[in-house]
Order: C-alpha cells, then structure tokens, then sequence
C-alpha cells in the first residue's frame, strides 16, 4: 500500500514538473516569435525609412556626429589595456550615457527641454540645426539663424516660404521650367577684376584664362553685417553698404580665387532695393534666380557658393591660431535636396582640409530641414554647392579677411583636383603623330632615326609592319 502511495506520488511530481516546463517553454516561444516579429519589422521599416527619406540628417548619424572621439576612446580602452589614456573628463559617465540613451529613444535632448516643445511648436524648432560632421572648432553652440530687422522690408509672415510675388513682371522665381526672370544678376567686384582675364594665375592654374567664369560668390542674405564695421553695438546688425555686410567676405574670397586663376563671379546684388514688394521669407528664392541665370551665362561655372554670417557673439564664432584670431565657419546642407550627398561631399573636402591646415576654422557640417528655413538653399543646381557661414555679428574685418584668403586658397585647392581628377577619368584617345622631313645630314643623306621614327608611326598607322627603309 505505501510502495503504491509513493509510485502515484511520484508520477505526481514528475507531471508538475513536465507541465511547468511545458509552460516556460511556450512562454519563451512566444517571446522568442514575437522578438523575431518586432526585429524584422523594425528592419524591414528602417529600410523603407531609407529609401522613402533622403534627408541628410539620420538620427542615429547625427547622434554618432555629437559623440566626441573621447567616447569611443574610452569604449576602446575597455579591451585594450595599454590604449593611452588623456587626461580629458570622463566620456563614459552615467549622466553622459544616459543623457546619448534617452536622445537616441526619444530624439529629446535632456540639457535642452526646448527640444520637447521643438517639434509640437511652429518655429521653435528653427534655429535647431542638426550635426553631420564634427568641426575641431567645437559643437557648443549651432549655427543661430538669421531675423532681419524692420530696414530690411521683411515679412514675418509664418515660418514657411511660399510663392513670392511677381518680380519684374514675372512669375514665381523659384521655378524650375527653365526661364530666367528679369532681374540684375552676378554682378562682378571690383576686386576680381570685373569680365577680364587680368587675374593672376595661381600655383595650381598654369595658363587658366579667369574670364572663363567657373566659381559662382553670391549672398542670399546680403544685409547680413558686422557690427564691427558699421561701429554699432547690435545684436541683429544690418546693412546694405558691400564694405559692411557679408559681400566683403564675398569679395575676398573672390579675389583670392581670381589670384589662384579661377575666373570668379562675385554677384553684388541687394534684392531688398532692387526687388518690387521685396519679402525676406523669398529671399532663396531671388537668389535662386541670380544662380540659374549665371549659369545660363557661363556653361562652364561649376562650384555655387552662399555666403552667410552667423548670428552669435563674438566669443562663439572666433577662434585664435598661431596668436591670430579667425572667423570661424559653419558649412549647411538643405534636407529637401535630393541629391544632398554630392553637396555634402563637396563640403566635407573643404571642411577636410581646414581640419588638416586650420584645425579649430571649421565648426562643422550642419544639416537642416525645410521646417528650419528655405531647407533646400539651391544646393540642386549643382554638386559643387554650398552654404557657409563666415564668422558672426562682433568679427572684425581683420579677422573676416584672414579666414576669407584661407576659405579662398582651400576652395581653389579644391577645385585643382576635382579638375585633375575629371581628367584622369575621361578616356584618353591616341592619335599617330604627324610625319615630319627627315633630317637632311651633313653630305645629303637623311637621319636615319628621323627616318625610323617616321617609318614606325606610318607602319603603326596603316597596321602594316615597320620597315627601315634608310637602314
């Protein structure tokens, strides 16, 4: 009786157990199956993501730009013992990893609670650039975009560009159907030497005729100035003088462009006098205009560059190196450019070099969305585009100068190899060289290595073999 009494008690047991497991099993089945379901939809949703969105502004991009290279030093550290370690605060901190965590999830920045609003609220979010690429200059502060004041004409009407009026008795500026309004473009610096080729040819350039027009230097926001220059004290300085707003930088780098035998077009033009119901939320859209019609004019101008100036004080947008202080830079791409990584590889070669030759120039590479501005900045009408911002509204001319000449040998640098490059990608065609006399020498017989020479061409020419007929 007992001996039964504890068989049955076993097989009790022994079928808990079996059920339990049974129960686990099916429990992490179910976790497994639904895992493998969340991943491949997230997969299958982030690819999607990419090939629907073309903006060049990524979260998981951005986020990997702010990251600075201590933090991967660090996570390197962590395998190799002997990887030097700097003196630099400590990277990976909780407060560091869990502020890098929570943005990567939520796309909120915890030091900066305006993010949360930033996407609920119109316009809270403007002057919220993204970073692409990390400048030596430092990350502190974005790029702070630029209000016009009331001498402006500008109309704060809404955040968003819409169809401007007519210009000159034309239709939207900013379509693409090919004609060109009406309107003053591209006019030439003094400094560049006006239509001439009297520029003077650079290391790179050999016998470059600079009335061939390659480089485009324009201002979409040519009022933007320096305080410095107008002797005022302003938090938004505002000029249309060209010997105190953005078109002196434009004029440098113009001029130093022409020197390295580039011919350049510095346009000049100042759309808030020249333009009937000017509004200043169209204004890449006027630009626009002075662009396309450059290039209808010059088919061989190639690079487009917007010069700007930045908005913060003195102390975020000046650097000192070698005991000069410089105006720093800001390179912008636009989100609604489709063709954005071509703009961006052009920028990241300029931006390059000023990390190699200038270290601490370069505030790096932003991006921004049309919600940000105008979001795309002409950068479609070619590869070679960009938007830079020189220096902010407290740089001196000195300083404006030195990074202008710096920004001028760069871009020319640039340029030069983009041009040996092309070459070397087009195919080389071979053509026979031409047949020349023989030589007569002394006594009346012909050179007979002239002869042979000419022999080999003609033989290789009509596909015949060679013969030395002086030998």
């Amino acid at each position: 009786m007992n001996k039964k009494w504890f068989q049955l008690w076993n097989i009790g047991r022994l079928r808990g157990k079996v059920l339990d497991i049974l129960s686990l099993g099916r429990t992490m089945l179910l976790l497994a199956g639904g895992s493998l379901v969340f991943f491949m939809l997230l997969g299958a949703g982030g690819i999607a993501g990419q090939k629907l969105n073309s903006s060049p502004i990524p979260s998981m991009k951005g986020l990997a730009a702010s990251l600075s290279s201590g933090f991967f030093m660090e996570i390197l550290g962590m395998e190799v013992p002997h990887l030097p370690q700097g003196k630099e605060a400590e990277e990976l901190s909780p407060k560091n990893v869990t502020s890098f965590v929570f943005q990567l999830l939520t796309s909120v920045n915890p030091g900066d609670p305006k993010s949360l609003l930033a996407r609920e609220v119109p316009g809270m979010g403007a002057d919220d650039p993204f970073l692409l690429r990390k400048g030596s200059g430092g990350v502190a502060g974005a790029p702070a975009d630029y209000h016009p004041g009331t001498n402006e004409l500008a109309s704060e009407e809404g955040g968003q560009e819409h169809d401007p009026p007519a210009i000159n008795g034309t239709e939207d500026p900013g379509s693409d159907d090919g004609s060109v309004p009406d309107i003053p473009v591209a006019t030439p610096s003094p400094e560049t030497g006006g239509d001439g080729g009297g520029g003077k040819s650079g290391g790179n350039s050999g016998t470059e005729d600079t009335s061939i027009k390659r480089v485009l230097i324009y201002h979409s926001h040519p009022r933007e100035a320096f305080n410095p220059l107008l002797g005022a004290q302003s938090d938004n300085p505002s000029s249309s003088l060209p010997s105190k707003n953005v078109m002196v930088v434009g004029s440098y780098i113009a001029k130093r462009l022409e020197e390295h035998g580039i011919g350049t077009i510095h346009s000049q033009e100042d759309y808030a006098t020249k333009v009937k119901d000017y509004k200043w939320n169209f204004s890449y859209k006027y630009s626009r205009i002075t662009v396309k019609a450059a290039l209808a004019g010059n088919d061989q101008l190639t690079d487009l560059i917007d010069i700007h100036r930045d908005s913060q004080r003195h102390g975020k947008t000046t650097t000192v190196i070698d005991g000069k202080s410089y105006a720093q830079v800001y390179f912008i791409l636009g989100h609604e450019n489709k063709d954005w990584k071509k703009n961006e590889a052009f920028a990241n070669k300029i931006h390059q070099e000023l990390e190699k030759s200038y270290p601490g120039l370069s505030r790096g590479i932003w991006g921004k969305t049309s919600s940000q501005g105008n979001g795309e900045y002409n950068q479609s009408l070619s590869p070679n585009s960009v938007l830079i911002e020189v220096g902010g509204i407290d740089n001196t001319e000195e300083e404006l100068k030195r990074t202008a000449e710096i920004l001028g040998d760069i871009i020319a640098d640039v340029y030069w190899k983009n041009q040996k490059a092309d070459k070397v990608d087009v195919p080389q065609t071979v053509t026979a060289p031409t047949t020349a006399a023989p030589t007569a020498q002394p006594g009346g017989e012909p050179s007979g290595e002239s002869t042979k020479t000419t022999g080999e061409a003609g033989g290789q020419a009509a596909g015949k073999p060679l013969t030395n007929k002086a030998s």
